[in-house]
């Protein structure tokens, strides 16, 4: 996808929206301020001694379109606690609008009931940002489109495709790519990717899921014998359901195996299984700051949603269509 360039617009902007960055993602937020010509409000987000969370806004924003670049990303309470208090901080200093910018949205795994007695915690933390003062959210792939329909305000789920598929088409030969659904829940994102570089062939990894955190892989659904195999998915968490859907897809013919994911949260033993495995490379966007980690494993690659969330923003700004961004 080819990123509309409006410079004249940019500075338009610069002087009606004021960008706000936590301490969750503070390199991503940098670059939407680059792409928006927009320099980061100044604030303080800091601990006190006992770690309580203490914001201070240093500037003026009164009457202002703000935004805050925030993924709720481990350590999640900590970062949804700086959040809520930004918020909070905004919307006394009596900013116009407050627009939560996630670009990863923790605890959205959790938005159903499992079994009785059991929260939704994805439906509680979208009523705190929504109570604490928000009056936009702006996300990337939630891990249920219907997480949407638990916030009150108006809620922009964008997807991560565009960038995908320009890393895809940069890298692979794409008459020779098989996308890949790692379960039968994300046939409809694998698809989506799939036409978007050139109506690839789609395939499903039938997995079964014995305990949290596990996976065996059973069969996979569609032809993939020599062909280059790309996975598709909006988190990868302890790199489990990759690392065996790779070596499943390599028995069963295909030519090489890479994966590509919106979420990196690469928890516990994730890097070393990663490292590993048979997958070829892992891409991940930096929705959620891991350079520390990634860095550190040749297999793993980062693409940035900046421009994405930036041309995003600057269009709720100007309150231009965002869905058009996707078509």
């Amino acid at each position: 996808m080819a990123y509309i360039s409006r410079i004249k617009k940019m500075k338009k902007v610069q002087q009606n929206i004021k960008i706000v960055a936590g301490n969750s993602n503070n390199p991503l937020a940098i670059k939407i301020s680059n792409y928006l010509n927009t320099p980061l409000t100044k604030c303080n987000v800091k601990r006190f001694a006992d770690m309580e969370v203490f914001v201070e806004i240093l500037e003026n924003v009164r009457g202002e379109d703000v935004f805050i670049i925030q993924s709720t990303s481990y350590p999640a309470n900590d970062h949804l606690m700086e959040l809520l208090i930004l918020i909070d901080a905004l919307k006394r200093s009596s900013a116009r609008r407050i627009t939560a910018v996630i670009p990863y949205f923790g605890y959205a795994r959790q938005d159903r009931r499992s079994s009785g007695r059991t929260p939704i915690s994805a439906k509680l933390i979208a009523n705190l940002i929504t109570n604490s003062g928000a009056d936009r959210v702006l996300t990337i792939d939630l891990h249920a489109g219907q997480i949407q329909g638990f916030f009150d305000i108006p809620t922009d789920n964008l997807f991560a495709a565009p960038v995908i598929v320009n890393d895809i088409k940069n890298n692979f030969d794409v008459e020779n790519v098989t996308v890949v659904s790692p379960d039968v829940g994300g046939v409809v994102r694998a698809r989506l990717i799939a036409e978007r570089i050139g109506g690839s062939p789609l395939a499903i990894v039938d997995k079964r899921r014995d305990k949290p955190g596990q996976s065996e892989v059973m069969n996979i659904i569609g032809d993939v014998k020599g062909r280059s195999c790309i996975l598709v998915d909006d988190i990868v968490d302890s790199g489990g359901t990759l690392c065996n859907a790779a070596s499943k897809l390599l028995e069963t013919g295909a030519k090489e195996v890479s994966a590509y994911i919106t979420h990196g949260v690469l928890s516990g033993e994730a890097i070393n299984r990663i490292e590993s495995s048979n997958l070829k490379n892992l891409v991940v966007t930096d929705s959620i700051y891991n350079e520390n980690i990634t860095n550190k494993v040749k297999k793993i690659k980062v693409i940035s949603i900046a421009k994405l969330l930036g041309e995003a923003i600057s269009r709720t700004s100007s309150e231009e269509s965002v869905s058009s961004l996707f078509i």
